[in-house]
């Protein structure tokens, strides 16, 4: 198969939620850059694992004033990549049950659904929490953000684990309709 043809066979609606949750995903890589000191290695991600003020409040003063704000811009851009990725997630659920009409197939997808629903909603309790945690953090809110952030990348990975396992069951190419 022509791969321009192959992509001609995703639905407009997966290739533009695809595209939209890339780019911001790409504009939060690049925010998180600056944000990447000793104490938090990982940028935002570490503040978002901050299980303690104490962390939380190391993380800030390693930012200082100009790494606070980026961390903030970067906190709200994320609430525009959660319903992108959530709907483009979604949409790639469907698309790779679309010639699966299966009950246990169909059941596995609600599951995986609801899966990336859980990660995002606990994304944007998180998201909140963060913000509120800047001046000054907090024991209660920096565990809560972290439980947050775990229940978030576990839903993610489990809901991603399902899909490469729904594309995997498949044993034949997705058809084309």
């Amino acid at each position: 198969m022509d791969p321009a043809q192959g992509m001609a066979a995703y639905p407009k609606s997966l290739k533009v939620s695809l595209v939209v949750a890339a780019m911001l995903l790409f504009a939060l890589l690049m925010i998180n850059q600056p944000l990447q000191t000793a104490s938090a290695p990982q940028g935002i991600v570490s503040y978002q694992l901050a299980g303690t003020a104490d962390q939380a409040h190391a993380i800030l003063r390693s930012w200082r004033s100009d790494g606070a704000a980026w961390a903030k811009v970067s906190l709200w851009l994320d609430f525009l990549f959660i319903p992108a990725y959530m709907l483009a997630l979604i949409h790639l659920t469907r698309h790779f049950t679309r010639d699966r009409p299966g009950v246990r197939e169909r059941m596995v997808a609600r599951w995986i659904r609801a899966l990336f629903v859980t990660g995002g909603l606990s994304d944007g309790a998180e998201n909140i929490l963060l913000l509120n945690n800047f001046n000054p953090p907090t024991d209660e809110i920096s565990l809560s953000a972290t439980l947050c952030a775990l229940i978030k990348f576990t839903a993610l990975t489990l809901g991603i684990a399902g899909l490469v396992i729904i594309r995997a069951a498949r044993r034949h190419p997705l058809a084309n309709h």
